[in-house]
């Protein structure tokens, strides 16, 4: 499958902004998740592995890339969630029974004890417990997912000014980097407090065409106000582009109040890379209705 280029009209800016939609590349895999699979399911598969193991949180879009992607390529899939409470409410969430019907094999772990998920003695529990594995990081960022993602930007990509990606862990932004011309300034917008992504983006990149954007969390991972769902919702209608609450929602949120305070100089293209995550929706929505604040227009 192949992603493509999307205009978005800018009123009364002489800039240009396109959304590269990485959404549109898989049904289940979406955008930078389907990236970063796969050099790690050819190297699993090379290694003579037949089980995956890897982390996530209550709606990640990682954990249901893996749990597919493990189905369609015969691999064993465990996920280990953080968050012990959640064990008894998998009914009541989408991505959870997404994982567990593609056949996903879920241990919840506290998250006391997640925090330590990259000990050895806990991976040695793991080894115990499960046998031999080929373990995915949390959010599938390693040098191969990273490889991966360098293959986002193509040739056509080259006429543009800017390119913007949010930022979790920091692989899809460094492999952008990292395939970007020397004309290509990159946009990172992280999604979670904190200076720790720049020293994330550096492990991964020697190249300096890129700066960080902060100030576009929203208050910070899996948080969004009704300002951003306003902002979301508004977006849609325009476009028909849906945009996820936790990564592009707010991507997208920023680029505009950029483009708005004249930050982009005048005849600037700009790239968008819409990096997916769009199954966390359902899940976002639960939570908001239960605090019945407006719901995030969706796809149905």
């Amino acid at each position: 499958m192949k992603s493509e280029n999307q205009i978005v009209t800018v009123s009364q800016k002489t800039v240009s902004l396109y959304i590269k939609r990485e959404d549109l590349l898989h049904p289940f895999i979406s955008g930078n998740k389907y990236r970063k699979l796969k050099y790690n399911l050819l190297r699993a598969k090379a290694q003579g592995h037949q089980r995956l193991l890897t982390f996530g949180g209550a709606f990640s879009n990682h954990i249901a890339a893996v749990a597919y992607a493990g189905q369609q390529d015969g691999f064993e899939t465990i996920g280990i969630i953080r968050g012990e409470e959640l064990q008894s409410k998998i009914d009541e969430n989408p991505t959870l029974q997404f994982a567990a019907k593609c056949g996903m094999r879920l241990e919840f772990m506290s998250r006391e004890l997640y925090r330590q998920k990259g000990d050895k003695l806990v991976t040695d529990q793991f080894l115990n417990e499960f046998g031999q594995f080929y373990l995915l990081p949390e959010g599938g960022t390693n040098q191969l997912a990273v490889a991966g993602c360098a293959e986002i930007l193509t040739f056509e990509d080259s006429v543009f000014d800017y390119i913007c990606c949010a930022a979790g862990t920091g692989g899809t932004c460094a492999g952008i980097i990292n395939s970007a011309k020397e004309h290509q300034q990159i946009l990172v917008f992280p999604v979670i407090k904190g200076d720790f992504i720049a020293a994330e983006i550096k492990s991964f990149t020697t190249n300096s065409n890129w700066r960080i954007m902060s100030g576009y969390e929203f208050g910070g991972y899996a948080k969004v106000t009704g300002g951003l769902v306003t902002f979301i919702n508004d977006f849609y209608d325009r476009t028909a582009i849906p945009l996820d609450p936790i990564y592009t929602g707010k991507m997208v949120f920023g680029v505009m109040e950029l483009i708005a305070s004249g930050f982009f100089p005048d005849g600037s293209k700009i790239l968008a890379i819409h990096t997916g995550g769009l199954q966390g929706i359902k899940g976002m929505n639960m939570v908001l209705k239960k605090k019945n604040l407006t719901l995030i227009k969706i796809n149905d």
